[in-house]
């Protein structure tokens, strides 16, 4: 590659990431319906233990957390992701609950851009996941891959690394990179050979069972289901097609708004399929800690939230911390009014799934 197409391409990927946080922040990128609005929990109306007794606490990937809950992976790799990177990790660590960073290849392309990521090393952040997507890993050999996940987490001091299967959004965006073939491959040796566990990841679109044994048999450490409900990357994608007036994709991005499996379907696909017990974390439309409980109840080990926080890291810290202690709140509210006092305790939790009454 020359090097103005190369400086080209890098200046291409820091827009898009800027784009697509303004148009998260500016637009209604949610899907239609929150399927977590058809998730109910049974009350108990005698609880019998005291709300400040609560046990929040669990061990995820053998780091202990003050709560369930994972910040996820939003931002990164532009200048303006430097500060709320920041924002979150400060609140992670005040909360000591588990944080992602965004799709780190844009730091493998310019590495002027790794301080947006590697700022949350100056926080003590119980569980930092490292990011990069898995159209990119299928187009490097071996040593290559191995390589650039080393980079990627020595960059953030990562715990762990995702592969973030994110095929609708690169399907249906004009600049995408739609390559799945060899996809599983790569994962299976990253699992084999590299140090670090690694946790598969959807975006949005959920997973099934049929996904999910085949992400078990490859080894993975962990999934995260990252199901439909909450933001829709087709939606991002067709307001990015309108700003630059592409009929195709603003056409893609439409039919495609409301693709995937519902985020509580998907926890509950996975779950049939984890005959090894491995961690469920839920992503997808999850707004509150009641919706994070609704989560655990449903067989996920913690929650992972995401655009609900975005609005408040843009701003300061101090909002951000207020953001993330509320959600913590509300788990803990939720908590006691179905009388578990702890964690373990949410899995004998009565629990009515609409879908279940179709």
């Amino acid at each position: 590659m020359h090097l103005h197409s190369r400086d080209e391409k890098m200046n291409q990927t820091e827009e898009r990431k800027r784009e697509h946080v303004q148009i998260a922040l500016d637009e209604d990128v949610s899907m239609h319906h929150n399927y977590w609005d058809d998730v109910h929990l049974m009350h108990n109306a005698l609880p019998e233990l005291n709300k400040e007794d609560i046990d929040l606490s669990t061990v995820l990937f053998g780091k202990k957390l003050g709560a369930p809950l994972i910040i996820a992976g939003m931002t990164g790799g532009y200048a303006e992701g430097k500060k709320i990177n920041e924002n979150l990790a400060a609140a992670a660590e005040k909360l000591q609950v588990g944080l992602g960073v965004g799709s780190q290849r844009a730091a493998l392309e310019n590495p002027k851009l790794k301080e947006t990521y590697s700022i949350i090393k100056e926080y003590d952040v119980p569980l930092k996941i490292a990011n990069i997507g898995a159209s990119q890993i299928v187009l490097w050999e071996k040593e290559e891959l191995l390589e650039h996940a080393k980079t990627i987490v020595e960059m953030i001091d990562a715990d762990v690394i995702a592969i973030c299967l994110n095929f609708l959004q690169e399907a249906v965006q004009p600049e995408g990179e739609a390559h799945a073939k060899g996809c599983l491959d790569a994962i299976t040796m990253l699992c084999k050979e590299f140090k670090k566990p690694v946790l598969v990841k959807e975006s949005g679109a959920g997973i099934s069972f049929n996904a999910a044994q085949s992400l078990y048999h490859a080894g993975v450490a962990g999934i995260d289901v990252g199901g439909a409900g909450g933001t829709s990357f087709a939606a991002v994608e067709f307001y990015r097609a309108q700003m630059k007036n592409e009929e195709a994709n603003i056409r893609l991005g439409k039919t495609f708004w409301d693709w995937g499996i519902p985020t509580p379907t998907s926890i509950l696909e996975v779950g049939k399929a984890n005959d090894w017990k491995l961690p469920i974390i839920a992503t997808g439309g999850v707004r509150s800690g009641l919706d994070a409980a609704k989560a655990l109840v449903l067989g996920a080990n913690a929650a992972g939230l995401a655009r609900c926080l975005l609005k408040s890291a843009m701003k300061d810290s101090r909002a951000t911390l207020f953001s993330c202690d509320l959600v913590v709140r509300e788990l803990q509210t939720a908590m006691f009014l179905v009388g578990a006092e702890n964690i373990d305790a949410l899995s004998s939790v009565g629990v009515t799934y609409d879908e279940f009454k179709k």
